[in-house]
């Protein structure tokens, strides 16, 4: 009689531990930036489009290898608030010439910078990939991308929608999700802002969803 009221709960509360994850994605590549920008450096964003903050102490993230044991930790951002985006620049230290490159004397206030290093880790302009991991390995969101322009202007990949699973083909556009061209000239993107950031609906709705067929069933066994 109690078999359908466990399930469903355990199945709720998998669900609200793994929504607080599954809300992080990769919204933004430049894997072309460490050869053609004054940047010297690739670099991708990350965004939360969840509801709560999430602790990102500990996460790792992987190339093309797509392999745990090679992947590097991200550093210099711990914590994500909701709707927030930020930037991990290759390297050991976030880059000065980042700033100056996007925004010139007016970065943006809250801007987030952090950034990785290690070896085996590269970002391919012939095409990439990137994947996010918990500190205990497990995998929380992936992009797979295809060939960098070959010439300038070079715009970033852009996964404004927050989509994981996929391979990226779209390029940031002056005008949309808060694109813009870089100070310095000669480079699309949106770095630290994806937009608008759509509500974690999906989640929330699921959520919502076993709830009610939780207390349903419990009536029922009543």
């Amino acid at each position: 009689m109690f078999t359908i009221p466990r399930t469903l709960a355990a199945l709720t509360l998998a669900a609200a531990a793994a929504g607080a994850q599954a809300q992080l994605a990769f919204t933004e590549v430049a894997p072309w930036s460490s050869g053609n920008s004054p940047v010297s450096a690739d670099w991708f964003e990350i965004t939360n489009f969840g509801s709560e903050a999430v602790d990102l102490t500990g996460f790792r993230i992987d190339d093309g290898s797509n392999n745990f044991a090679a992947s590097v930790a991200l550093a210099g951002v711990t914590s994500l608030a909701p709707g927030q985006s930020a930037v991990f620049i290759e390297g050991s230290a976030p880059n000065a010439n980042f700033v100056s490159t996007w925004f010139g004397a007016n970065a943006p206030a809250g801007l987030l910078l952090g950034n990785y290093s290690g070896s085996g880790i590269g970002l391919s302009t012939s095409g990439d990939a990137l994947n996010l991991y918990t500190a205990a390995g497990m995998l929380l969101t992936r992009v797979d991308f295809g060939a960098s322009p070959a010439s300038a202007p070079y715009a970033t990949f852009d996964n404004a929608a927050g989509a994981s699973g996929v391979t990226l083909g779209a390029l940031s556009v002056v005008g949309l999700n808060g694109a813009f061209v870089a100070a310095a000239g000669g480079e699309i993107g949106s770095p630290g802002t994806v937009g608008v950031v759509p509500e974690p609906g999906t989640w929330a709705l699921m959520l919502a969803g076993l709830a009610a067929v939780g207390r349903l069933a419990r009536r029922r066994s009543a």
